[in-house]
Formats: structure tokens, sequence, C-alpha cells
């Protein structure tokens, strides 16, 4: 990272693949944004600058990469490596993070109940929002690293039954369908339902997709 793309990078606001952040506080919410970027796109965290790009600058660089170290460290399991750069800006001092894609998805935000129990959740980048993967999403997300261990040659193969070939016809109709269209359409359990779209997605015939309302499937 170079001070003249940092300032590119400001100049074009918040989007799916950058983060602002005035000044950190708790790793665990910086965790969420790190563990949406791995699992999507990447990104790079900037850490100095409002929500409206105006640039204010960190107190303690040291500080600020500190925190985001242990958030990689402890709080995602798991854990991711940021490359972490210092840069000053018209006499304030700036913290990037750069996340790379994660090739070992899902990375889970790992958080404590009631109970002081540890549950692991999946986040995903959405747009300008780091959002909680659905579960299809997140088990979805093994099948979408970036060095995919899978192809359509892997040896995942379907068949071209009744439920599927309704779904093909329904996905010509109208571009898009949910599981719970799909469950509905040939009236099988939403969770066989699952099953069957991720084995399409697996063989290269369908891929998914998540907003902030729902998950929802395509032909490629």
């Amino acid at each position: 990272m170079n001070k003249k793309k940092l300032m590119r990078l400001i100049e074009g606001g918040e989007t799916s693949t950058v983060e602002f952040k005035r000044k950190l506080t708790e790793t665990h919410k910086i965790a969420k944004e790190l563990c949406a970027f791995a699992n999507t796109k990447g990104g790079v965290l900037i850490v100095g600058v409002d929500d409206d790009a105006t640039i204010c600058g960190v107190m303690s660089e040291k500080t600020e990469a500190e925190l985001i170290r242990t958030a990689c460290d402890f709080d995602l399991e798991p854990p991711i490596i940021p490359k972490i750069t210092h840069l000053n800006l018209m006499g304030l001092e700036i913290v990037v993070a750069e996340i790379e894609e994660s090739t070992n998805k899902p990375i889970n935000l790992l958080t404590k109940n009631e109970q002081g129990q540890t549950i692991k959740r999946a986040y995903i980048r959405v747009g300008e929002k780091s959002v909680m993967a659905s579960s299809e999403m997140a088990r979805a997300l093994r099948f979408l690293n970036k060095d995919d261990s899978y192809s359509e040659d892997d040896g995942v193969k379907i068949v071209i039954g009744r439920n599927e070939k309704a779904l093909f016809e329904y996905l010509e109709k109208n571009e898009r369908a949910t599981v719970n269209d799909f469950a509905k359409l040939v009236n099988i359990s939403r969770r066989r339902a699952e099953r069957l779209m991720i084995r399409m997605m697996r063989a290269g015939v369908l891929q998914i997709h998540q907003d902030t309302a729902h998950d929802y499937f395509t032909a490629v």
C-alpha cells in the first residue's frame, strides 16, 4: 500500500472491499469486518478515517495495529494474517490492514453465548455491510475458496431428474430461486432442497448469491 493508492481508496468511499474506522475499540467488532472480507473477495480496513471519508488520523498506530492482529489471531477461526501498513497523510497517521480472500473458508467469528459457550458465525460482505452468512451460504463457502479444490471434473456429478428439471425451468422464467422456492416447487423438505442446490452449485450449474434479505441461486 502506498499513499497514492490509499488516497484513491479514501476518495472512493466505503465499498464491498473498503471499510473506514475512525478508531478501533473492541477486537470483536473489528473481527467481524475482517471475517467478512476474508470470506468474500478480500478488502482493506482503513483506520483513522471517518465514515464520510474525513481523514482524522489515529493517536497510536502501534495500538491500532496490535488490536487488528489480536482480532485476527484470537477472534477468528481459522486465524488470518493481515498485511498492516502505517502511512502519514497530511501530517496524520493512518493504519491500513489489507485482508486477502481466504483459501480456507469459511472463516468464523468466535463469540460467547449467555452460557459461556463458544459460538461460530461466518460473515460475508454485501455491499458496504458485513452480514452474517445464512446456513446455506456458510455451507457453500467452503466450495467457493479462491484456490478451489473442486472443479467440474472432480467427480461431483448430478443426475437431471424431475426435481432438477423443474428448477431449471423455474430459473428460465424467474432468473433466481431461493431454497424455499425450490422446496415448494417440487414439494420436498427445505433441508433436501438445500442439499440438492448446493450439490448443483458444486457441479458448476448453479451459483449462490446473498443480499441483506436472503440467499438465492441463479443458473451459471
